[in-house]
């Protein structure tokens, strides 16, 4: 009997070949990290995608699915909303030197879909300081620039330097889901 393995069906060949595709129009990601006092990081991501501003806005404002597509994001629910501002709930997971480190977090958002921007800072959680904001720029013809930039601050105690690889590992990680999940949900 033959195997099946390796075979794809013409679904999975469409969205790699969709993939291949955005992957050659896109950009190297580029990522910026600064050191500040007492432990804290900024940190800044950006990819160019052809991907329209929309479908992005769209994706990353669908709060309640996030952790189906972010890598180490288990959980991510919205608590409540008033106009423009959201108040979210999300937990984080991963392997980190053979131990399992777990963070929760609970994130007032603001929406200006006019600007494309969204921004988040942490009302309560695991670390001391969690800000940032997501932002979408048009390049007309070329697609779209998406930022993410992030200042965090572990607790009292939290190696930094053990976790800033990581954290710029994740940031690109999570650009190139949200990419991925608006280009399926493109085609």
């Amino acid at each position: 009997m033959a195997s099946l393995q390796g075979l794809k069906s013409p679904v999975d060949s469409a969205l790699t070949e969709s993939l291949d595709t955005v992957a050659l129009k896109r950009q190297t990601i580029e990522q910026t990290m600064e050191r500040l006092p007492k432990g804290t990081r900024r940190l800044a991501v950006q990819l160019r995608t052809p991907i329209s501003t929309s479908l992005l806005w769209a994706v990353l404002t669908d709060y309640d699915k996030l952790s189906e597509f972010i890598p180490n994001l288990v959980s991510s629910n919205v608590v409540s909303r008033e106009g423009d501002r959201v108040h979210l709930k999300q937990v984080g997971s991963q392997q980190l030197m053979g131990l399992k480190f777990t963070a929760q977090v609970e994130l007032e958002l603001v929406e200006n879909i006019n600007e494309g921007q969204l921004t988040f800072k942490m009302l309560k959680g695991d670390f001391r300081r969690f800000e940032g904001a997501w932002s979408m720029r048009s390049l007309n013809e070329e697609g779209t620039s998406l930022l993410y930039e992030l200042t965090v601050q572990g607790c009292i105690g939290t190696p930094v330097g053990l976790i800033e690889q990581r954290l710029r590992e994740d940031l690109t990680a999570n650009l190139l889901a949200v990419e991925r999940q608006a280009l399926s949900l493109q085609a």
